[in-house]
């Protein structure tokens, strides 16, 4: 069974295969003022109606991924804060769009600083499929190469039309999903190296689907080490998965959705530094519209919010989340809602970002669609369906689907925007855990006069490469903590911990 969902008839993007997009909510927490600014209005010929989220690399740029470009198949693009968008790579370059079409997800960087990422058609064409999807590699100045394509294998074993991002595990290896193919047809996890070996883990939809079906979030790697992620259907009640696989292929079933805590997943998860992880559904809840939730390690899950609490019928808190959350420096959480809002001069259906705290306070940070500019609407953009990632700068950003002002002056094909919440500068470990010895990259801003770098209080060694870059290893007495950088004018701290194993 694969869940393909319409949220909305007024919407009016081509909808990518296999895919699923949503709506969402809010309430209120103590926050500092938030300022949301529209930093690039696609195009087409730039990009169109942005699906994925977006991530920072090392040079300190965003890059991310659209549906459109010069061929109309999709391109990355890359964005220095504050700075002119540029396109590095469209897609259906090649002939028969062999090196793929279609990327949706965020991208993923190594640490050599290349980017990884995957699209849900296109590739090499054979007798079981015709351009099944794919995962490339491209530099952070626009060298690209195809590294794998789909249902190559009889029958696609291999599984087709990979909708998730990847990750890079401490192992070196990236992992991933496929929305369906395999042995059932409901999807597979797959492990990739590098230079583009593929070994498939496990076969979605074993046992009756308790396993779950049709994966299209990103894995995340957890504290332990294990791989976790979700299934938008299947397992015990067939509302959705929560599942753990190891580096090495043996998969759990950590909690199956029953449509009074939530139903359909969509979206990855994200582990809070007290070793839970927090997440959203799709649909049920108490409203039957969504919900963000928390789960244990072992598998006991609370419900932190029912989307559409606060009465109505348009939703002012939002609806259907489709996106993941992403925890910020101050412990909170930040994510986007699709649909619902205050925005559209009162129709409430441009969406929302909004922040909830642990315990399941929720505050909207913005209504999309809320302002005109020129006469035209939805200036501030519509239907932000990726999540969002917080800078190094302090300053969160994200992409919508639709809205701008676009270079003729008429509603644009989609937005990139930044919020500022308040929160401070704050640096990043790439990658986000290893062992003593093991090479690091810390990201961050002004960092051309740090004095010192520890890990949990170790001081390491380390080399300024750039104000945006520190290279560094992990020293000896190092432990799972924080990673700090001590500069002239202050101590910036992760925002997250670093794991060591």
């Amino acid at each position: 069974m694969r869940l393909i969902v319409n949220p909305s008839a007024k919407l009016n993007w081509p909808t990518p295969m296999y895919c699923i997009f949503a709506l969402y909510a809010t309430m209120a927490i103590a926050l500092p003022a938030q300022t949301l600014t529209t930093l690039h209005s696609f195009d087409g010929t730039d990009g169109q109606n942005p699906v994925g989220g977006l991530v920072q690399a090392p040079n300190g740029d965003l890059y991310g991924t659209t549906s459109g470009g010069a061929f109309g198949n999709g391109n990355v693009f890359k964005m220095p804060p504050n700075r002119s968008l540029t396109s590095l790579y469209d897609f259906c370059s090649q002939p028969g769009c062999t090196d793929g079409k279609g990327p949706q997800p965020a991208l993923v960087q190594d640490t050599n600083g290349d980017l990884y990422g995957t699209t849900q058609s296109g590739g090499a064409s054979n007798a079981y499929c015709s351009g099944c999807g794919t995962v490339f590699r491209i530099t952070s100045t626009g060298t690209f190469t195809t590294l794998y394509s789909f249902c190559t294998q009889p029958n696609c074993a291999d599984g087709m039309f990979p909708i998730a991002g990847l990750v890079q595990a401490t192992n070196g290896y990236l992992y991933g999903t496929t929305s369906a193919g395999g042995a059932n047809g409901a999807g597979r996890i797959f492990r990739i190296t590098p230079g583009g070996t593929l070994t498939t883990l496990h076969t979605f939809c074993a046992g009756s689907c308790l396993d779950g079906n049709g994966p299209q979030a990103t894995l995340i790697q957890a504290d332990s080490g294990d791989l976790y992620g979700t299934a938008g259907s299947g397992g015990v009640n067939g509302g959705g998965t929560v599942f753990r696989i190891t580096p090495s292929g043996t998969l759990t079933t950590v909690y199956s959705f029953d449509g009074a805590d939530g139903l359909h997943p969509l979206a990855g998860l994200v582990q809070a530094a007290n070793g839970n992880f927090y997440g959203t559904t799709y649909t049920g809840g108490t409203q039957g519209l969504g919900t963000v939730f928390e789960l244990t390690p072992s598998g006991t899950l609370t419900t932190l919010y029912n989307f559409c609490s606060l009465g109505g019928t348009l939703c002012t808190d939002g609806s259907f989340p489709v996106a993941g959350l992403v925890q910020g420096a101050n412990g909170a959480f930040y994510g986007t809602t699709q649909s619902g809002g205050a925005g559209g001069s009162g129709t409430g259906d441009g969406g929302t970002a909004f922040a909830i705290t642990p315990s399941g306070t929720l505050t909207t940070l913005h209504n999309f669609c809320s302002t005109s500019a020129g006469g035209v609407a939805c200036s501030d953009g519509a239907y932000p369906v990726a999540g969002l990632v917080q800078d190094t700068n302090g300053k969160l950003y994200g992409t919508t689907l639709e809205g701008g002002v676009n270079s003729d002056g008429g509603i644009g094909d989609g937005t990139v925007f930044s919020i500022s919440v308040g929160l401070g500068p704050f640096v990043e470990t790439l990658p986000a855990s290893g062992a003593v010895g093991s090479a690091v990259k810390i990201l961050g801003t002004n960092l051309t006069g740090a004095i010192k770098v520890t890990f949990d209080g170790a001081a390491a060694a380390f080399t300024v490469v750039s104000s945006t870059e520190i290279a560094t290893t992990v020293p000896a007495g190092a432990a799972t903590g924080t990673v700090q950088v001590i500069t002239s004018s202050g101590t910036l701290s992760s925002n997250a911990r670093f794991r060591v194993p």
